[in-house]
């Protein structure tokens, strides 16, 4: 199964010509970005098994009839092709963990797999329950924040379109479980995951005041803050402060409206 994006990407990147999949470079970098988007967003439309710690079995991962934007079968790769892809990522989206002699992966955030209810019928009996069915529990995947000392910077990044929006309803997860942040400036080597380069606007949370008031914040494998804020929103209050970037001047949190 390949994505209308998957082909735009795909015809962007020029893969030197025919439909076999370019070279192992590409081949590998292709794998990545399919193993990103089956494991953060289609484990339930695949039927994969999900444990609730996000990891999934390699073996039932290459048993899946897809195809990468480099029209690659997914059966045609082997666990080393895994594995090449996790070493290469260079944000770490991924961890590998090897138990009772199985090799499993999972993503490390930006899941979009949710708890969803079912309604069953048992001879005369019918009723609504909740079904934990790919669902990947935020405690078992990410380790809780206590302290604001934890990450003295707690930084999102998004573009001035975006700015009037944010200030009137907050930042919203969106299709995602969590708000991302960023644990430095997407100049900072140590900065690999939770912000694109190319943003120009950056908000600072208050971490301090947001878990005083009851925010549940957590940190990802790959340094990346994570948070379901409330209702799926972080509200403005928790803004620390907003800046332009990457000149650095403040901007206001009061919306214009």
């Amino acid at each position: 199964m390949e994505t209308r994006s998957d082909r735009g990407r795909s015809r962007g990147r020029g893969s030197g010509g025919g439909g076999g999949g370019g070279g192992g470079k590409d081949r590998i970098d292709a794998l990545g970005r399919l193993l990103t988007r089956v494991l953060r967003h289609m484990a339930t439309e695949l039927s994969l098994n999900v444990r609730s710690d996000g990891y999934v079995k390699v073996e039932d991962l290459l048993k899946l009839n897809v195809k990468t934007f480099a029209n690659v079968p997914l059966r045609s790769h082997t666990i080393d092709d895994i594995k090449e892809a996790v070493r290469k990522d260079n944000k770490q989206r991924f961890s590998l963990l090897e138990e009772n002699g199985e090799l499993l992966i999972r993503a490390n955030q930006g899941h979009t797999i949710k708890v969803i209810t079912l309604l069953f019928r048992a001879g005369n009996f019918s009723s609504q329950v909740p079904f934990c069915l790919q669902a990947v529990e935020t405690e078992s995947l990410l380790k809780p924040i206590l302290s604001a000392e934890e990450v003295p910077v707690c930084v999102h990044g998004t573009y001035k379109k975006n700015l009037e929006s944010i200030l009137e309803s907050g930042l919203k997860r969106m299709q995602r479980l969590h708000v991302h942040f960023s644990c430095g400036l997407p100049t900072d080597g140590e900065v690999i995951s939770g912000m694109r380069r190319d943003v120009n606007v950056l908000i600072y949370l208050d971490v301090k005041k947001a878990l005083e008031g009851g925010m549940k914040l957590y940190i990802s494998d790959n340094r990346v803050i994570l948070t379901e804020g409330f209702d799926g929103s972080v509200p403005v209050k928790y803004f620390e402060r907003i800046e332009s970037w990457p000149d650095r001047r403040p901007i206001s949190t009061q919306s214009s409206s």
